[in-house]
C-alpha cells in the first residue's frame, strides 16, 4: 500500500514513517504538514491510505477528511495523540468518511502502538482489496421452536464509514417506542465503542447503552455493539458476543447480527443499512427481507461512502432505498 502521512509534528510523522516501514509491503507516498497539503497531495499523488492527524494547521483533520472524500476519495485512518480525549472530533472525522481511529505510536519506547497501527493498516488493506466476508449464516445454529418475542418490534441498524454522524441524525428524528428495541452495529474499534454510545446519547434524547453482553433487548432503548467480537441475537432474544467467524474482515460484522435477527425474531423487525465501505450487511439484510422483515438502505446521494447500501441494492435486499433524513419517518 502507498500511504500518505498527514501530521504537522516532525516527531509524530517520523514515528509513523518508521511504523509503516516495519510493514515491508507498505511505502510512504508523502508527508503533509497541513490539512490543506494533505488534500492537495491526495488529489495530485493519490495514495491507497492516509494516516490523518486531527490537530492540523490550515485545515484540521476533520475538514481535511471531508474535503478528501469529496475531491479525491481514498481510505483514511485517523491517527492522533490521545484520541480518547478528543471524542467529538473523532466521531466527526468518522462521520466525514474516515474508516477508523487509533493512537499515534511513540518514536521511542513501547512497540505496542506500532503493532496496533499495522494491524489497522492490514485490516483496511483487506477492505480496499474487497476481501469477501465470511459466510456469517453458517455459524448460526438451526433455530429452535419459536417461543414468541418479548417485544413487538426490533430495529437493527448497521453502519460503517460515515456512520456516527448518520446515526446521530437518524436518532435525532426517531425514538424507539416502549414496545420497540433498537440495536446498532457500527464498525469501530472496541476501545471507542463505549464512547460512541455515550456520544450518541449526548446528541439525542434517546436512551443509548453500550452492550455488555448477555442482556435482553429492551424496549425504548438503543443498544450499541461495544466489542470487536460479533454481536448475535439468541433464541431467547438476548444480545451476546461471539468471536466466530474469526476470519471475518468486518468486526463486529453487521451480516452476523442481521442473520441472527432473521432467524430468531418474528417478521415484525426492520433492518437498516447505512453508509459504509465494502459489502458487510448486504447479505444479512437480504436474509431479513427473505424472512418477511422490512428492510431499508440509505441512498447514494446522502451516503459518505455508497458501498454497503449499494451492495444491498444490487442484491435486492432493500425493500426501500431512502435519503438519510427520510429513514426516521419510515421507522414510524
Amino acid at each position: 500500500m502507498r500511504i500518505g502521512i498527514a501530521n504537522d509534528s516532525p516527531t509524530a510523522a517520523e514515528a509513523l514513517r518508521r511504523a509503516v516501514a516495519l510493514g515491508t509491503e507498505h511505502q510512504v507516498a508523502w508527508i503533509a504538514r497541513t490539512g490543506a497539503d494533505a488534500v492537495r497531495l491526495c488529489r495530485d499523488l493519490p495514495p491507497d491510505l492516509v494516516l490523518m492527524d486531527l490537530a492540523m494547521p490550515v485545515l484540521d483533520g476533520v475538514e481535511a477528511t471531508r474535503r478528501i472524500m469529496r475531491e479525491a476519495p481514498c481510505a483514511i485512518l485517523i491517527v492522533t495523540a490521545a484520541p480518547q480525549d478528543n471524542v467529538g472530533q473523532v466521531f466527526r472525522a468518522l462521520g466525514a468518511g474516515a474508516l477508523d481511529v487509533t493512537a499515534t505510536p511513540v518514536l521511542l519506547g513501547r512497540t505496542d502502538g506500532e503493532a496496533a497501527l499495522l494491524a489497522k493498516i492490514r485490516t483496511i488493506g483487506k477492505l480496499i482489496a474487497g476481501a469477501p466476508a465470511a459466510a456469517a449464516s453458517a455459524a448460526v445454529p438451526p433455530p429452535p421452536a419459536a417461543s414468541g418475542p418479548p417485544l413487538a418490534r426490533l430495529v437493527a441498524i448497521g453502519a460503517s464509514t460515515g456512520g456516527p454522524i448518520a446515526l446521530a441524525r437518524v436518532l435525532a428524528r426517531w425514538r424507539p417506542p416502549a414496545d420497540t428495541a433498537a440495536v446498532i452495529v457500527q464498525h469501530i474499534d472496541a476501545a471507542f465503542a463505549g464512547q460512541l454510545a455515550r456520544w450518541l446519547g449526548e446528541q439525542t434524547a434517546v436512551p443509548v447503552r453500550a452492550i455488555a453482553g448477555g442482556e435482553p433487548v429492551e424496549g425504548g432503548v438503543v443498544h450499541v455493539a461495544a466489542s470487536d467480537d460479533h454481536l448475535r441475537l439468541t433464541p431467547e432474544r438476548r444480545l451476546v458476543y461471539d468471536a466466530h467467524p474469526r476470519d471475518e474482515v468486518y468486526r463486529p460484522s453487521i451480516d452476523v447480527f442481521f442473520h441472527s435477527v432473521a432467524r430468531y425474531w418474528t417478521p415484525n423487525a426492520t433492518g437498516v443499512l447505512l453508509t459504509g465501505m465494502g459489502r458487510d450487511g448486504a447479505a444479512g439484510l437480504l436474509a431479513m427481507r427473505q424472512a418477511g422483515q422490512a428492510t431499508i438502505a440509505q441512498d447514494e446521494a446522502t451516503c459518505a461512502v455508497y458501498g454497503m447500501p449499494r451492495a444491498a441494492a444490487e442484491l435486492g435486499a432493500a425493500g426501500k432505498i431512502l435519503p438519510l433524513d427520510n429513514i426516521a419517518t419510515a421507522l414510524g
